[in-house]
């Protein structure tokens, strides 16, 4: 039973809703907090791209990730989109439960840069590779904010995209 969400599908179907999105002239294919299904996800894009995708495959996720599952996707995601949230560990863990944040998620990051190189740009601007680390403000957190980016400056330099949301 799926409680109400979503239907079950095939990893060929999910082939299909690929390119189906291919064909309907979408930009890339944008997996969001796909990390429970990242083995059917790659059968079903080895199945698509052997049957013509070629669309950028964006990889859009929490940051929150483990290294291992990220190896699991080398030369299969063209983008990365994690979440940067919190510098300060105790702002994770009052706000996300998610413990020794900030180290788990730039090991990720450090991972998915070391995946997909430098951002490369199409000549309209689109993102083809590359990895846009995006970041929320939180209200009354400047400083975390300021000791996060700088962190994220100093560990990747002109390697990594920002986008800065408040």
């Amino acid at each position: 039973s799926t409680g109400g969400f979503g239907i079950p599908i095939t990893e060929e179907q999910l082939c299909e809703i690929f390119l189906n999105l291919q064909a309907q002239g979408a930009l890339n294919i944008n997996l969001v907090t796909p990390t429970h299904y990242v083995p059917s996800i790659l059968t079903a894009l080895e199945l698509a791209r052997g049957r013509g995708l070629h669309l950028p495959v964006v990889y859009n996720s929490s940051g929150y990730e483990s290294v291992e599952t990220l190896r699991l996707l080398d030369g299969a995601v063209d983008i990365y989109l994690p979440d940067l949230k919190y510098f300060d560990d105790q702002l994770a863990q009052n706000f996300s439960h998610a413990p020794h944040y900030f180290q788990t998620a730039i090991s990720a990051i450090q991972e998915m840069v070391s995946q997909v190189g430098l951002p490369k740009l199409e000549v309209d601007g689109r993102m083809r590779k590359g990895v846009i680390i995006r970041h929320l403000m939180l209200p009354g957190q400047l400083e975390d904010t300021k000791l996060l980016l700088r962190a994220v400056a100093e560990r990747f330099g002109d390697r990594v995209m920002i986008s800065l949301m408040n």
